[in-house]
């Protein structure tokens, strides 16, 4: 099954910071197609630029992509706009679009923020 990570579970994973998933969101990274919206990348390099990220976003997928399969969901940027647009729910950029991609793939969206959880349906978190 194809599932989204949010930019927090990418770095997270990355940092090897695993006490910070539960025992059943360790098992979705370990047996589901990990994604990504192109998106979390542009997020951690506005967090890198902040100074909130000391490690280079590229660094940060290739990484993950050796280790756990990671990959960019290749999802066209229209639809993704189109889609991002009815999230009113929230003024965030970042977390529109990377719902939004999850949305336009019909997938499960990986992540600990409440908003999100609370307003798109096939968000987890436990």
């Amino acid at each position: 099954m194809e599932i989204y990570l949010d930019t927090h579970v990418v770095v997270w994973a990355y940092a090897g910071a695993t006490e910070r998933f539960s025992a059943k969101v360790r098992d979705r990274i370990e047996q589901d197609e990990l994604l990504i919206s192109p998106l979390v990348l542009l997020e951690m390099q506005y967090l890198k630029e902040i100074g909130r990220l000391l490690v280079d976003p590229g660094v940060i997928y290739e990484s993950l992509a050796g280790s756990i399969g990671l990959r960019t969901g290749d999802v066209s940027l229209g639809r993704v706009v189109a889609e991002a647009m009815v999230h009113t729910w929230t003024r965030d950029p970042f977390d529109r679009m990377i719902t939004a991609t999850a949305s336009v793939a019909n997938a499960i969206l990986l992540t600990k923020d409440q908003d999100i959880l609370g307003h798109y349906s096939k968000a987890i978190w436990d």
